[in-house]
């Protein structure tokens, strides 16, 4: 066979394997002019079952905030669905809005401004426990509570460690270069949320930058380093802090005594009780009339369980679990480390916020205040939750979508001129001056 045909026959074998690759119904021009006037649907482009199970986590969560407050609304605005209208009717739709505009951009476009995100967190978190609300006891806030540095660190957090674990030149198993820089972040990121204090947050913001740590290819010795520091940090942090003492003593006494246990988790537990198995209906719950603290933020799992009892309650917990296989599924068809890395990170910073919230509210963990992600009332909270599905969507988008028709030639002449040039990278009498070529 000549050098001609060989040349020949690889390149028909290119063009099948492009062929099966995206769908053309022929390499030739004629289908290169084909694929040319083909139109891709917008819409098509997106990840159907991620926005269907978001989709129905928010309408599930605008139920039941609806449910939790149109008595207080009632009081407040003079109309039951008044707060509902004002306030999380309008977070939803913002939050929607800030979801598509950030799928459709090429999340590759965020990367460059990891480090300034994270910087301009550290300010916030400083600004805040200077000059923010004062309430319970603790500075989280701006704007009435609709502003909290600590729930921007979490996604400024995974996007930079998104950033930096996945370049070329990371190296995560590195102690010098891997573990101390990542313990610095981690470090300054959640003891600035801890002043203020929150501890629920700062362990979700460890939590997370854990999981993306170790998924970037950390060295296990590293990682038990890592537990046995933060499992010390928060000994001594809770040695000093009466009211996580308190928390800590009421949970030990509930494990024997479940009236000993706090306030909140007793009334949760109680509201799970009232609902059984198929709850009260929709708008029944009663522990949400001055029982249930918060019961349209932190509580509001109880008020689901309540009003549509345990097999609500299931499907809520399932439509979760369905959201981390699709996370974890994106995330491995990401086309680069940083794609796949804020996948990982956005859906264990998720599953992580809605197992801690779950596990408060049926006291298997002690007390603390975090929302359910997508179904809690929240503006900060669900606009970067939102903006982090986004993301994700996009890494799924990029992924998925064919090449455009200039960038499929470019890889068939890439190999091609490797073809024709492969004799020239071979030393030989035949690339000397004046040597006889070989026949």
């Amino acid at each position: 066979m000549t050098e001609q045909a060989i040349h020949d026959a690889r390149q028909r074998r290119i063009r099948r394997q492009l062929r099966r690759g995206s769908g053309l119904a022929a390499a030739t021009d004629e289908g290169v002019r084909r694929v040319r006037h083909q139109r891709i649907h917008f819409v098509s482009t997106f990840d159907k079952p991620m926005l269907a199970i978001v989709l129905l986590l928010v309408v599930i969560g605008g139920l039941m905030v609806f449910s939790a407050t149109w008595d207080w609304s009632n009081q407040t605005y003079g109309t039951a669905s008044g707060f509902f209208v004002e306030e999380h009717l309008r977070n939803v739709i913002l939050s929607t809005i800030a979801l598509f505009f950030f799928a459709t951009l090429d999340y590759r476009f965020w990367k460059r401004f990891a480090i300034w995100m994270l910087l301009f967190t550290i300010v916030a978190l400083i600004l805040v426990r200077m000059y923010g609300e004062l309430k319970f006891g603790a500075r989280r806030s701006f704007t009435g509570g609709r502003l909290q540095p600590g729930e921007l660190a979490e996604f400024a957090v995974v996007l930079y460690m998104a950033a930096w674990l996945g370049s070329k030149s990371a190296r995560v198993d590195s102690f010098v270069f891997g573990l101390l820089p990542f313990m610095a972040v981690v470090g300054v990121v959640s003891g600035l949320i801890i002043l203020q204090p929150d501890l629920s947050s700062a362990g979700i913001v460890a939590l997370t930058a854990g999981v993306m740590f170790f998924v970037a290819g950390a060295n296990l010795a590293h990682m038990l380093a890592v537990g046995g520091i933060s499992t010390a940090v928060g000994f001594i942090v809770v040695q000093n802090w009466p009211y996580a003492q308190d928390r800590i003593a009421n949970f030990m006494a509930g494990l024997s005594d479940i009236t000993l246990t706090d306030y909140h988790t007793l009334q949760a537990i109680t509201a799970f009780v009232r609902g059984g198995w198929i709850g009260v209906g929709v708008g029944q719950s009663q522990q949400k009339f001055g029982a249930l603290p918060a019961p349209h933020t932190d509580s509001i799992f109880a008020i689901v369980g309540e009003e549509l009892g345990v097999l609500g309650a299931a499907v809520v917990v399932a439509l979760y679990i369905a959201f981390a296989i699709r996370g974890f599924q994106m995330a491995r068809i990401a086309k680069d480390n940083f794609g796949s890395l804020l996948c990982v990170g956005f859906t264990s910073w998720v599953i992580i916020q809605a197992l801690l919230n779950i596990a408060v509210m049926t006291g298997v963990v002690p007390s603390t205040g975090v929302p359910l992600p997508f179904i809690s009332f929240g503006g900060s909270s669900l606009m970067v939750i939102m903006i982090g599905v986004g993301l994700m969507l996009s890494v799924h988008r990029v992924a998925t979508r064919p090449k455009p028709t200039s960038e499929r030639r470019s890889d068939i002449a890439n190999i091609d001129r490797s073809w024709r040039n492969r004799r020239s990278r071979l030393s030989g009498a035949g690339d000397r001056a004046g040597a006889a070529p070989k026949r």
